[in-house]
């Protein structure tokens, strides 16, 4: 019989080609399915550390442009209490004698006064003076902030009490407010535990801290940071957390001669 007429002879693959074929696609797909959740995992925590960044900057914005004009008033006149803080508590009471109120969120609170108009504050508008949560207001704009859970959410927040005392959140993730108060020519900064009430007027500046807390993520339990107090910590559940410090002057304290601070 010629080569011409001859049928091709036909081999299949035996059973070990067959085995390492399928082992080495599924070592590419098992590599390929690491890359990706490597990849997923790496934004998820860089689009939350933003997300940490963003609220932090607001809630130090908001607070600490409010307690920079503590005690403002117009030359001849007063605000009454200018300033007023709590260690682990919120303000309550009247504003011209607040006391405070213990927080299980362990953040501190503060009430800031001062005489209103509409440059210091944005207008409503009818172009009257607004306080924290944009509600026009009278003579003066009164601000308590504080951070605590929410009770629909359970998500932390910060919160501020403006007008008729209606508490309002502001910034979602703020898990923690706390505040320390520098008077004129001290070595250190105390908290408002330590601050006899009739000396709030000579406080001149506030390093203020807040604490933010992430969202879920698996990657974040067990994670370390440093807290408002300058302590380490450990996150024992899903939630990345980072604090974030800023320091304000408040310019219309009493100095310790008498005048106001610049």
């Amino acid at each position: 019989m010629s080569a011409l007429g001859r049928r091709p002879v036909s081999r299949g693959h035996t059973l070990l080609e067959l085995a390492i074929s399928m082992a080495l696609g599924l070592l590419v797909a098992v590599a390929a399915l690491v890359l990706y959740r490597g990849q997923r995992a790496s934004h998820d925590r860089a689009a939350d550390i933003v997300r940490m960044h963003e609220a932090a900057t607001a809630a130090l914005d908001l607070v600490g442009q409010q307690v920079q004009m503590a005690a403002f008033a117009p030359l001849g006149s007063a605000t009454g209490v200018g300033l007023f803080g709590c260690s682990q508590g919120r303000a309550v009471g009247s504003d011209d004698a607040p006391a405070c109120e213990s927080l299980t969120s362990h953040s501190d609170g503060v009430m800031i006064r001062y005489a209103a108009d509409a440059i210091a504050t944005w207008p409503s508008s009818s172009g009257a003076p607004t306080d924290c949560q944009g509600q026009a207001v009278g003579a003066y704009v009164v601000g308590r902030f504080y951070a605590k859970a929410s009770t629909s959410t359970g998500e932390p927040e910060l919160y501020c009490e403006g007008v008729g005392r209606q508490a309002q959140p502001m910034v979602e993730g703020i898990e923690r407010l706390r505040l320390t108060y520098w008077f004129d020519n001290a070595a250190t900064a105390v908290d408002a535990a330590s601050v006899p009430r009739e000396r709030w007027p000579a406080v001149v500046a506030a390093d203020l801290c807040v604490l933010v807390r992430g969202d879920p993520l698996v990657s974040a339990k067990g994670t370390r940071y440093v807290d408002c107090d300058g302590s380490l910590a450990v996150s024992t559940d899903s939630r990345a957390r980072q604090a974030f410090w800023r320091r304000v002057a408040i310019r219309n304290a009493v100095t310790a001669d008498g005048g106001r601070s610049s």
